[in-house]
């Protein structure tokens, strides 16, 4: 499905502010997977995503999707087949325009056929695809978005992005604004389209408990690396404790190597 071979991005090169983001990252996502990406602030999860998506231009190596290489390809190609949602849930929807407008521009008749494909069957669709949501919304489609509370936003914005068909959907702590009896409602819905709709994600999060219990491999960014890589029956196995040791592990193995360096 997606392949980043040897990625690195340097902001800021030759300057005094010069910043190495990522660092030689190599990961083959496959068809089906749902993948949970921890790490602390700054340790590369959001440049990667950016890269992924094509707001950035790796300084070095390439990215693949689909056997396609898309490295230059600019942002607003790929937006056809990557999906993104936000942590910020007012992001992903646009509140002046109705619920049904809104679902028209995610619809694969795209929104320049807005007034010819905006019909009752359609309606009818949106509406069946909003029960999914177990929110009341199939009843509201002539509302502008602006009226919902930030949860069903979110959920909105989530099912909207299904819609679309992308071939891997990248979800930026798309649940850390959200109060905790939403945020588990938005994530038994990103299961369930998972599963349902057999989507590829990427999911960073700071909550470790959701890294844990949801998608079937973790991986941990450090320092703009990939410093772990954890498959579902390992993974099933992890608890908290046990993945802040490994972190522990990973940093003291890091510190006497740059020891061992500065010996040298």
């Amino acid at each position: 499905m997606m392949k980043i071979d040897q990625v690195s991005m340097t902001f800021g090169i030759g300057t005094p502010d010069e910043n190495c983001a990522l660092d030689g990252v190599s990961l083959d996502v496959h068809a089906g997977d749902f993948v949970t990406v921890i790490g602390s602030n700054g340790a590369g999860k959001t440049t990667l995503y950016n890269i992924i998506a094509g707001t950035y231009v790796p300084t070095e190596g390439r990215i693949l999707i689909r056997d396609k290489d898309v490295t230059n390809s600019p942002e607003y190609r790929r937006a056809r087949y990557i999906g993104r949602i936000f942590q910020n849930p007012l992001l992903g929807t646009a509140g002046k325009m109705s619920l049904e407008d809104n679902m028209v521009i995610c619809h694969k008749t795209g929104y320049k056929s807005l007034k010819i494909s905006l019909n009752n069957k359609l309606r009818d669709y949106f509406r069946d695809r909003l029960r999914e949501l177990d929110m009341g919304l199939e009843n509201r489609l002539k509302d502008n978005v602006e009226l919902f509370s930030g949860g069903q936003r979110q959920a909105l914005t989530l099912l909207m992005a299904v819609l679309s068909e992308p071939a891997i959907l990248l979800l930026d702590e798309h649940t850390a604004a959200l109060d905790p009896r939403n945020a588990e409602i938005v994530m038994k819905l990103t299961q369930q389209f998972a599963e349902r709709y057999k989507l590829t994600v990427m999911m960073i999060t700071h909550n470790m408990q959701q890294a844990l219990q949801y998608g079937n491999r973790l991986l941990m960014m450090d320092s703009g690396q990939i410093v772990l890589d954890v498959g579902s029956e390992e993974k099933s196995k992890l608890t908290i404790d046990g993945v802040v040791q490994r972190f522990r592990d990973i940093k003291k193995k890091e510190l006497v190597n740059d020891q061992l360096l500065l010996r040298v």
